[in-house]
């Protein structure tokens, strides 16, 4: 596992891999939706993480982060595309 994100296994990825902000972590957690960004392939977590954490307002932010969160709970959704497990 990475150091930086402990949810990311890493081995395919050739890109940055973001770390796991805390507050997105203990959300996912309170949520009850980490088993679900678990079982995401890794440049999906990756991807949402760098796309949250990137946003430079927080307004944006914040938008990013409920758009992942309604995304996990639907199970169905990546970055506004279809997804299937």
């Amino acid at each position: 596992m990475d150091e930086k994100n402990p949810y990311i296994q890493g081995e395919n990825l050739k890109r940055t891999i973001y770390p796991m902000p805390k507050e997105i972590e203990e959300l996912l957690q309170q949520k009850k939706l980490i088993e679900a960004y678990k079982r995401r392939p890794d440049y999906q977590k990756n991807d949402y993480i760098g796309w949250i954490t990137r946003a430079r307002r927080e307004e944006t932010r914040m938008k990013r982060l409920d758009q992942m969160v309604a995304e996990l709970e639907q199970g169905d959704r990546y970055m506004g595309m279809d997804y299937r497990e």
